[in-house]
């Protein structure tokens, strides 16, 4: 797999709001390439407001979210730069797939074969 990821920077005119959208893949070493351009969005205004959005990342090491964490806590360390909002897309709720052949189970409220009872 290929572990890169690619960065899109929306500012308003007005430099108050900064949203780096990230996509394809955040790791321990990838999510790096992001600290340079946090630092230097967090710069642009005194209120500017920076997010981070994480919801289009395909694939998302803990590690790589923990370490980009601590960066950011560490960089505003003090209360003299901006605060970093962090955006993550919520885990899936997805039910696992049945095997092969498998009939599907009935849910509440419903009949067998997963029909909804009159």
């Amino acid at each position: 797999m290929d572990h890169k990821i690619s960065v899109t920077v929306h500012v308003d005119l007005d430099g108050r709001n900064v949203r780096i959208v990230v996509t394809g893949c955040l790791t321990e070493f990838s999510q790096r390439a992001l600290h340079p351009l946090i630092r230097r969005a967090r710069t642009l205004t005194p209120t500017v407001e920076v997010t981070v959005d994480l919801t289009r990342v395909r694939h998302l090491e803990p590690l790589g979210l923990d370490l980009l964490r601590q960066a950011v806590d560490q960089d505003g360390a003090g209360g003299t730069r901006s605060p970093v909002h962090l955006v993550v897309a919520q885990p899936s709720r997805s039910r696992p797939v049945p095997p092969l052949g498998a009939r599907p189970a009935a849910r509440p409220g419903t009949g067998a074969g997963g029909r909804i009872a009159a």
